[in-house]
């Protein structure tokens, strides 16, 4: 009789508790870009206060916690610059110590850095307002892009040879269904009861995720025990070494830099794209422009399943790489140069991205191996952070220190497009020559998943260097890889 954990349903209930480890924390991570107004609204009001406005530049007073523009996008570039640091370390513990150690982890310290975030807008007008609050993102940060590096980790092992870019897909809807209720609700909620409940309504959507990574690790445990598996992942984790990382092929560095370049554009433009959308276009409320931005999330929430079975099918994760990039190049110019409602735009972000997290992420597991996939993704998380910590920083350059009483000048928000375009461009670059190196090297990423599996024992140049024949073989003939 065959073992529950050979069967099909159950490492579908595992990716479903897998996905919601991150349903809160992604829920909390756009917060400010929800609230932008809010968070760098004046300190006190003398004509009354207006904490919802109809309309940006009416001259209506916003009552908030008075950050300039500098300060806002410094709570994202901390978010990502402290990813930049931890999740190398953090990937390298996952491969030695295992999923669950870094399931509950991670996901704690998701909780508590949401939690002294929201503590600090107690602070309001004191001194200790912007480093409570930077610390809770720093935490928050350490905690959420390790937590993903163990989410990918447990959807790779589960789904390596199956439905490897579905599950990634359905990880991704999952994880913007948490950010698409955040731009619809969030702003709804803020008005009725305050920023301060707000941002712990967000912290207790976290302590949810900690709960799903209790359930997700007793069934991973389980299901590695059933399988006879769990001495062999073991064993394999033992052999790995910081010095690996020299190791790792042309391939996986020229995939991490177009993930980094291609994030670059997109994470950057949708922390400011409220206050965009109000400045540039006349008429849009704050809470229109928030569902406008929040549109991104909507199409890539709506695709990813769908995007994930296709290029489950076709493969060509090379192609849509470059062709993600070619096709986001329009949206940044329509931004910057025409009056095209955003609303056209933000969705075409939002269709490119999908496939772009689809294409680009479910490739590292086919160029690394399982046992050192934990240290890849951390290597590759902490160059897409490292990345979009630059990003967040010139754009705050870019659009000046000054408070956001008046509207910021055209010409800012057109600069700063013109730098998403950039990034943009780099990619298409990188995207070109991984393809060029991918084929010369057997087309590994523009395979199925399913042939790239079955192939990837005799055509094993960029794998080898981390493993040897023996644990190659022993691994890939378990039935953790080849589950029928």
């Amino acid at each position: 009789m065959a073992k529950a954990a050979e069967q099909a349903y159950y490492r579908f209930v595992v990716l479903f508790f897998n996905c919601m480890l991150t349903f809160g924390s992604y829920f909390c991570f756009d917060i400010p870009s929800v609230l932008q107004e809010q968070f760098q609204g004046n300190l006190t009001c003398p004509n009354g206060t207006l904490s919802n406005s109809t309309a940006n530049g009416t001259g209506a007073c916003v009552e908030g916690l008075g950050m300039t523009p500098q300060e806002y996008n410094l709570l994202y570039a901390i978010y990502a610059w402290t990813n930049a640091v931890v999740v190398i370390m953090a990937g390298f513990l996952i491969d030695k110590l295992g999923n669950r150690f870094g399931v509950f982890l991670f996901s704690f310290l998701t909780v508590l850095g949401s939690a002294i975030f929201a503590l600090g807008s107690h602070f309001k007008g004191t001194t200790y307002l912007l480093p409570l609050m930077l610390t809770g993102r720093l935490l928050f940060g350490s905690g959420n892009g390790s937590l993903t590096i163990v989410q990918n980790r447990i959807t790779a092992f589960w789904f390596r040879g199956k439905e490897l870019a579905l599950a990634f897909g359905l990880t991704l809807a999952f994880s913007r269904l948490g950010s698409v209720l955040n731009f619809f609700l969030t702003q709804r909620f803020e008005s009725q009861y305050g920023m301060q409940w707000t941002l712990w309504g967000g912290t207790f959507l976290c302590v949810l995720g900690f709960l799903s990574a209790i359930t997700v690790s007793v069934l991973d445990k389980m299901g590695m025990k059933q399988l006879g598996l769990d001495g062999v992942i073991q064993e394999e984790s033992r052999k790995v070494r910081v010095q690996d990382v020299k190791r790792l092929s042309l391939r996986y560095w020229l995939l991490v830099l177009t993930i980094m370049f291609f994030y670059n554009g997109i994470f950057p433009f949708i922390a400011d794209a409220s206050k965009f959308i109000q400045d540039k276009y006349s008429g849009y409320s704050q809470k229109e422009a928030a569902y406008i931005a929040g549109a991104v999330y909507d199409s890539s929430l709506v695709l990813s399943a769908v995007v994930g079975i296709l290029i489950d099918h076709v493969g060509l994760r090379g192609v849509f790489a470059v062709l993600c990039a070619v096709l986001t190049l329009p949206v940044f110019g329509l931004l910057a140069f025409t009056f095209v409602p955003p609303l056209i735009s933000t969705i075409w972000l939002g269709i490119t991205y999908s496939f772009a997290a689809a294409s680009m992420w479910p490739s590292i597991p086919l160029v690394v191996p399982q046992a050192t996939l934990g240290t890849a993704m951390g290597l590759a998380t902490s160059v897409q952070m490292i990345g979009i910590g630059v990003s967040n920083l010139v754009v705050g350059q870019i659009l000046g220190t000054k408070s956001s009483d008046v509207k910021i000048p055209l010409w800012r928000w057109q600069y700063m497009m013109i730098f998403m375009l950039a990034n943009t461009i780099s990619c298409i670059v990188t995207s070109i020559i991984l393809n060029i190196v991918d084929y010369r090297q057997g087309s590994t990423l523009n395979k199925t998943t399913k042939r790239s599996a079955a192939q990837s024992a005799p055509a094993q140049t960029d794998r080898e260097p981390l493993m040897n024949e023996e644990d190659n073989e022993e691994i890939n003939n378990s039935p953790s890889i080849n589950r029928t």
